[in-house]
C-alpha cells in the first residue's frame, strides 16, 4: 500500500482511492491503518486550499496568491517595518557622513551595512563584529596577491585558487565567508580600476564605517528586553500549549480539524521562537546566557505537543481517555510554567511533581511536563 501511495505521488495518478488493508484488529493497527487511508484521501484528491495555501501533497500555491501572501506578510509584520526602519536610519547616516567626509567608495559603506543588517542571519552585533575581523583578515591575503601577482592573465589561476574559498569557508561562519570573498573582490576590481594595493585603505575605512554605523544605528538605538524579545513569547506559546492539551482531551475538546490548526499554529509559534533564540545566543552577555538557560524549555514545549498529539491519536484509536482531573492538573502546571517564564528573567524553582494513575494514556505528557518545569528550576 506504502509503494502504491510513492507511485501515485511520483506518477501523480489521482485516479480512485482506497488501498486494500486488512481489517485492523490492535490500537496500532488502527493508527496505522488510518494514518494509510487519510495519506490515500490527500493522493486521490490533493485540493488546492483557495486562500493561497500550498496543497495536500506539499505543491506550492499559484504564483499570484504567493505573491499576494508575501505582500500581505510584509505589510501587517511589525518586525518588518521595524528592519525598514532601522535600515532607512542607518543607510540615511551612512549617506551624510560620506558626504562630510571624503570616500573614495562610498557605496562600500552601504553595501557593508546592508550585509550587516541581514534580519534572518543572526545577531547584528556578532555581524558587525565578523565583518571587520573577516574585512582585515581578507585584506591580508588581499595585500599579498596585490602586491606580489603580476596584472594580467595571472589574475586567472590567483582567482582559480580563490574563488573555491568561499564556498568551502561559508558554512564555518559569516567571519570566514568575509575573509574568503574580499580578496575575490579586491582581485576583480583591481582588474577593472588598476589600482593595486591603494584599494586596500578605501576597503578598510568604509567596511569599519558601514560596521560601525550598522552597530550604533542599528543595534544599540533599538534596544529590546529579554521578556519583549524571548521571555513573552516563550510563556505564550507555553500558554497555548495548555489549551491545547485542554482542547484535546478537555470537556470542551475541538473537533480535529481545529485541533490540527491549533497544533500548526503552535509549531509555527514555536519555529519562531526557536529562531528568535538562535539569535540571541550570538548576543552579548546578559542576552546570550539567559538564551543558552532557556534554551532547553523550547525543546521542551515542542516534546509536551508532539506528547500530546501522540496521546490525542492513542485515545482516537481506542485507548481509555484521561479523566478531567488529569488533564486539569496537566494544563495547570503549564500555566504556572508560563506565568513563572512571563516573570521571571532567570531560572527558578518550581514543583515538579506530577502523578497520575498508571498506565494513564497521558503519563508520556506528565513525563514531558515534568521535564519542562524541571528546566525552569537552577540546577
Amino acid at each position: 500500500a506504502v509503494r502504491h501511495l510513492a507511485s501515485a505521488v511520483e506518477t501523480g495518478h489521482t485516479g480512485p482511492p482506497g488501498p486494500r488493508l486488512p481489517t485492523p484488529t490492535t490500537e496500532t493497527a488502527r493508527a496505522v491503518d488510518h494514518a494509510l487511508r487519510h495519506a490515500a484521501d490527500v493522493v486521490a484528491s490533493p485540493d488546492v486550499d483557495p486562500r493561497g495555501v500550498d496543497d495536500r501533497l506539499g505543491r506550492p500555491a499559484a504564483l499570484g496568491s504567493r505573491v499576494a501572501r508575501a505582500l500581505r506578510g510584509v505589510t501587517l509584520s511589525a518586525a518588518s517595518w521595524r528592519y525598514g526602519l532601522r535600515l532607512a536610519l542607518c543607510i540615511g547616516l551612512a549617506q551624510t557622513l560620506v558626504s562630510i567626509i571624503p570616500v573614495p567608495r562610498s557605496y562600500w559603506v552601504a553595501l557593508t551595512i546592508t550585509f550587516v543588517l541581514k534580519p534572518d542571519f543572526g545577531s547584528v552585533f556578532s555581524r558587525a563584529l565578523l565583518r571587520a575581523l573577516g574585512t582585515v583578515a581578507g585584506l591580508v591575503i588581499a595585500a599579498a596577491v596585490l602586491a606580489e601577482v603580476p596584472r594580467g592573465w595571472w589574475d586567472v589561476p590567483v582567482l582559480l585558487l580563490l574563488a573555491p574559498l568561499v564556498p568551502a569557508l561559508t558554512p564555518r561562519g559569516y567571519g570566514y565567508q568575509t575573509a574568503a570573498i574580499t580578496p575575490v573582490i579586491l582581485l576583480l576590481s583591481d582588474v577593472l580600476n588598476r589600482q593595486g594595493t591603494a584599494l586596500l585603505l578605501p576597503r578598510l575605512v568604509d567596511s569599519l564605517m558601514g560596521c560601525a554605523i550598522a552597530l550604533i544605528a542599528g543595534y544599540l538605538l533599538w534596544p529590546e528586553s529579554w521578556h519583549t524579545r524571548v521571555g513573552d513569547r516563550l510563556a505564550d506559546a507555553v500558554d497555548d500549549t495548555a489549551r491545547y492539551v485542554e482542547a484535546a482531551f478537555g470537556p470542551d475538546a475541538v473537533d480535529p480539524p481545529a485541533g490540527a490548526r491549533m497544533r500548526r499554529r503552535l509549531y509555527r509559534n514555536l519555529s519562531g521562537i526557536r529562531t528568535e533564540f538562535q539569535r540571541a545566543l550570538t548576543e552579548p552577555p546578559p542576552t546570550g546566557r539567559r538564551a543558552a538557560a532557556w534554551w532547553p524549555l523550547v525543546v521542551a514545549v515542542e516534546r509536551i505537543v508532539d506528547a500530546t498529539t501522540a496521546a490525542r491519536v492513542r485515545v482516537k484509536h481506542g485507548a481509555a481517555p484521561p479523566s478531567a482531573a488529569e488533564v486539569t492538573q496537566i494544563s495547570l502546571q503549564l500555566r504556572e510554567l508560563a506565568e513563572g517564564v512571563r516573570k521571571v528573567e532567570t531560572l527558578y524553582e518550581v514543583r515538579t511533581d506530577l502523578t497520575g494513575p498508571a498506565g494513564s494514556v497521558l503519563e508520556p505528557l506528565r513525563q514531558e511536563v515534568a521535564a519542562a518545569r524541571s528546566i525552569a528550576s537552577p540546577h
